[in-house]
């Protein structure tokens, strides 16, 4: 009878309240969530039709969303002018990868170290430290540009490769995640490793580590994205041509050629904001769904 009892509550539960396929009742969520994706989709659908418009759409009155008669003119204009720079473009190609690389590998690692001794270890001035990188949160980059150059000529990092990717490990809100986050891994399994002798590095790396993969992945995007559109170090701190990265020099390119010609300038613009927005979608595509496993977590603690 309480057997019989369970399969048909479970049953109406699959059916109705939570089901497993579609059913009937998910058609009001659908109404609702429908026009949400649809007005979230349309910075992106409008990135994508303004790189392929030809010039009479892109200054036409009243201004059109989707593109009409799509065109490669654009790409063909943005590459012709990078054939014709004096530092090759894939030298400034290879400074961005590296450094998104070498900034992503490091942030994860200052970031998951300084968060696990800040959820799990006992020091003084412990919570003052995260009040004050809670703080942190509220400052804007652009409030904290003179300070940071002061600090970046004291260290003597003008004009050196590390300038792109020391300040970087630096994130307030990477550190605060991941603190959130390991704060659901129960004490007790770390207690029972160090009773078993496990020092702090291997509870970090065989404990630590895998439990916190998906906000590990979370802020893999966070500094990808920081790194990969930065072009403000390699106009601020870097004179260098050389040194500069590829974001910096469609970002000069475009302007550049906008004060040549307002009507090329555009496109060439619209070309570049294509090509630097792909990559952040794809790794987003890809790594989303630790995304939303971290940001339902962050706010929770064990």
């Amino acid at each position: 009878m309480t057997r019989r009892l369970f399969r048909k509550l479970h049953g109406v539960r699959n059916r109705g309240i939570n089901p497993s396929g579609f059913h009937p009742s998910q058609i009001q969520f659908y109404v609702i969530l429908a026009p949400i994706v649809i007005f979230m989709l349309l910075p992106i659908v409008f990135i994508v039709s303004n790189a392929f418009k030809p010039p009479e759409e892109l200054f036409a009155y009243p201004p059109r969303f989707f593109v009409v008669n799509p065109t490669f003119t654009n790409f063909s204009d943005l590459f012709n002018l990078m054939s014709t720079a004096n530092v090759p473009i894939t030298r400034y190609l290879f400074n961005s990868l590296l450094v998104t690389v070498l900034s992503v590998l490091a942030s994860i690692i200052v970031s998951t170290m300084a968060a696990y001794a800040l959820s799990k270890k006992r020091f003084k001035l412990k919570k003052a430290l995260f009040a004050i990188n809670t703080v942190s949160l509220m400052f804007v980059p652009i409030a904290v540009n003179i300070p940071r150059f002061l600090i970046i000529a004291k260290l003597g990092l003008i004009d050196s490769f590390a300038v792109h990717i020391l300040p970087a490990l630096a994130m307030p809100v990477g550190l605060f995640l991941l603190k959130q986050f390991i704060d659901g891994v129960p004490d007790e399994v770390i207690e029972a490793a160090q009773i078993d002798g496990a020092s702090d590095v291997w509870i970090y790396w065989r404990i630590i580590l895998p439990m916190i993969k998906p906000a590990v992945a979370t802020i893999a995007i966070l500094t990808f994205q920081a790194t990969w559109n930065n072009a403000d170090t390699s106009s601020m701190y870097v004179n260098i041509e050389s040194l500069k990265t590829f974001a910096f020099y469609l970002s000069t390119l475009s302007s550049t050629t906008s004060t040549a010609n307002t009507i090329a300038g555009q496109g060439i613009s619209a070309a570049a904001a294509l090509i630097m927005f792909l990559p952040n979608l794809l790794i987003f595509i890809l790594l989303q769904s630790q995304v939303m496993s971290t940001m339902s977590h962050s706010g929770l603690k064990g």
